[in-house]
């Protein structure tokens, strides 16, 4: 599915208007990303349910794959439970709990309108925050020379 974008020139940035359905920064929907999570909240490990969701490809993608939507719809998850805590009570973080909570169908589409102003510091495919930014490493921080030993230093 396309996703219009459009351009402030006020702002210098483009944003869009996600659908409801639609994962953030993933290129499935909702209800997809929710039904890995559950597989995986059965499975006794991560790549049981990377064996059984993804027969497609090798194991190392395929966990690659889950834990790619697993962590951050957890972190999620915890977030929202602890922010709301009054409205949810003692409810496990998992999609099984929130689910005894909000009733049947799709939990992660019904937290987007529970979240409401939390989506833009919830972290994707859930919520709306910003791209992780990737660790600077310092140029030749502990890198020598190419070539041979100086003489003399071998000790």
């Amino acid at each position: 599915m396309q996703v219009a974008r459009y351009y402030c020139p006020t702002g210098h940035a483009t944003f869009s208007l996600l659908p409801d359905c639609l994962a953030s920064r993933l290129s499935s929907t909702l209800a997809e990303v929710e039904q890995v999570v559950v597989v995986a909240e059965r499975a006794p490990t991560v790549e049981q349910a990377a064996g059984q969701l993804r027969p497609d490809i090798e194991m190392q993608g395929a966990v690659r794959w889950v834990r790619r939507r697993l962590g951050p719809v957890r972190v999620a998850l915890l977030a929202i439970v602890t922010l709301m805590a009054p409205s949810f009570g003692n409810v496990a973080p998992t999609i099984a709990g929130l689910q005894t909570a909000l009733g049947s169908g799709p939990v992660l589409v019904r937290l987007r309108d529970v979240a409401g102003i939390q989506l833009r510091s919830l972290p994707p495919p859930l919520g709306l925050g910003p791209r992780s930014r990737p660790r600077r490493s310092r140029p030749n921080a502990f890198q020598h020379e190419a070539g041979a030993d100086p003489p003399g230093s071998r000790r």
